[in-house]
């Protein structure tokens, strides 16, 4: 959220026999944590970095990554279109209840019901679609994703990604559905079985799969509480097939959404309320003009867009990409991705290192 926070991250096992003090001292906020994984771990990092109109850092930038909700910035553009063209009403009124049809506690980390929290809605409210489109973005509810997804359509969501210039990408598909593509498709197999069988499917046949588990829950129809058996394997094998991109695309993806003047003004009129709610915050108007983000992540990785103007003029972009985590390093970079993104948007110098660290990857 780019304002120095403490961030107390609940239920994390760390090391049992060290006191609170040490554990904290792992996992506290540390901006060169992430420079130091890069360093170490470039076959596990993706990162392209610019400042104006000049690239500062790149390193596996065109390779396919999965971008776990970070690919919800596409979704959010798509809405922004056609609310733009007039198709869609962002004042129109939807049922919450419509929403929790696609929202499974245990998937989203709470994201969703922080939402309705946030909103006082509960299950018999009615809430507008411009704020379901804000929840998809700054709380990333996946309730709402899928939902926006059926509203929109996959054809022109997927048709977005080609006219916006992006050249590298997966399709995308129906997210929620995805997570019951093993009980689905597998229920009897074991889990080592059912693995193979996830990744013997094409892409076709896995995306068909989503599609007709997409249709069974909006229906009511499709009952699956058995997500308690989604362990770390297969959410590893979840994870990969993700829809995929590269740190180049979505660094002039931000690009294009930080100039103002590549997409239509009426656009930007109702995709920067979702994206830039970063600047909901006054602190961060003191220093930025506008800013944009959007981040994603699993149980084996990180991501995160975004873009910034501050006061002086300066524009920045940033996109990059975490992968192979294991559960502590997870933890341990997802609690330096705000310091290490503010350090990035305020300190020269900080950019220079990232600069140096990257290229000396070579």
């Amino acid at each position: 959220m780019f304002k120095k926070t403490v961030i107390i991250v609940s239920a994390i096992i760390l090391i049992l026999a060290a006191g609170f003090g040490v554990a904290y001292f792992m996992v506290k906020p540390d901006k060169k944590r992430i420079v130091d994984f890069i360093r170490e771990n470039p076959e596990r990092i993706a990162i392209s970095l610019s400042q104006n109109e000049k690239v500062l850092a790149e390193y596996n930038e065109t390779k396919m990554l999965p971008l776990a909700s970070t690919v919800k910035i596409i979704i959010a553009i798509e809405y922004a279109y056609q609310v733009a063209e007039g198709k869609l009403n962002p004042d129109q009124k939807c049922s919450v209840s419509d929403l929790e049809k696609y929202h499974y506690p245990a998937t989203d980390g709470g994201a969703h019901k922080a939402w309705l929290n946030n909103l006082e809605l509960e299950k018999d409210s009615i809430v507008s679609l411009s704020e379901i489109s804000k929840g998809m973005i700054k709380y990333s509810s996946n309730a709402n994703t899928e939902y926006l997804i059926d509203l929109l359509g996959l054809e022109n969501i997927n048709s977005r990604i080609e006219l916006l210039g992006i050249e590298k990408h997966d399709s995308i598909y129906y997210l929620v559905s995805s997570l019951f593509i093993r009980d689905y498709l597998f229920p009897e197999k074991s889990n080592i079985e059912a693995i193979k069988s996830i990744k013997d499917l094409s892409n076709r046949e896995y995306r068909n799969a989503c599609r007709e588990i997409h249709k069974k829950l909006k229906a009511g129809t499709f009952k699956n509480d058995s997500l308690n058996d989604f362990g770390l394997v297969v959410q590893k094998v979840w994870s990969d097939r993700l829809p995929a991109s590269t740190a180049k695309e979505y660094r002039q993806l931000m690009e294009k959404l930080n100039s103002k003047s590549i997409l239509p003004k009426e656009v930007h009129q109702h995709l920067d309320p979702i994206l830039e709610f970063v600047m909901e915050n006054p602190l961060n108007q003191e220093w930025l003009k506008h800013s944009g983000s959007k981040g994603g992540s699993t149980a084996s990785l990180l991501t995160k867009a975004l873009y910034a103007t501050d006061m002086e003029g300066n524009k920045i972009h940033l996109s990059y990409f975490l992968n192979n985590l294991s559960a502590f390093e997870n933890v341990q970079l997802q609690m330096s991705m705000n310091a290490f993104e503010l350090a990035i948007l305020q300190e020269e110098e900080f950019r220079i290192q990232i600069r140096e660290v990257v290229n000396a990857l070579d």
